[in-house]
């Protein structure tokens, strides 16, 4: 090839490559703060398995590890890596084979993956998207973190063998 060939091929790449450069920088990094155990390994699976998008709402950049965040203003933010909750009288559903204790606050929901370690936390606006949504989007992905417990219910605790 001659080298005003070798211009002709290479200038259009160079020129996409710059455009899709200065597109990426118009979309705001979003500012999450790391879980305390963010760099556990068994995060990694299940961050690389994270939905592009969660129903309308689409992924992200985030400034920290083990994080996402989902639509513009965020309506879902993930964190991997917190506290796993221990025994609880709170709210927990199972969706997909994935527990998690919800806690309904204002504004924002608080939904963590019970008996999974790490754990995963997810704040979200109900009033934005459905958590029905988010947690059907996210199951797959949480998934990849191993259950060793799951959420009982008040109907199982009646159902448990008697110490006496």
């Amino acid at each position: 090839m001659h080298r005003k060939s070798l211009r002709r091929i290479a200038m259009p790449i160079t020129l996409a490559t710059v455009a899709v450069l200065a597109l990426s920088a118009c979309s705001p990094t979003v500012d999450v703060t790391a879980a305390a155990d963010a760099a556990n390994p068994a995060c990694a699976p299940m961050m690389v398995a994270l939905p592009d998008a969660i129903g309308d709402a689409s992924l992200r950049k985030t400034n920290s590890q083990a994080t996402a965040a989902w639509g513009d203003p965020s309506q879902v933010i993930l964190r991997c890596g917190v506290n796993p909750p221990g025994p609880t009288t709170d709210r927990c559903v199972s969706v997909n084979d994935v527990d998690w204790v919800i806690k309904e606050g204002e504004p924002f929901y608080t939904l963590t993956t019970f008996g999974r370690e790490p754990a995963t936390e997810i704040l979200m606006d109900p009033d934005k998207i459905s958590s029905a949504t988010v947690l059907a989007d996210l199951a797959a992905a949480a998934g990849k973190i191993k259950a060793t417990r799951h959420c009982v219910g008040q109907e199982d605790l009646q159902n448990l063998p008697s110490t006496k």
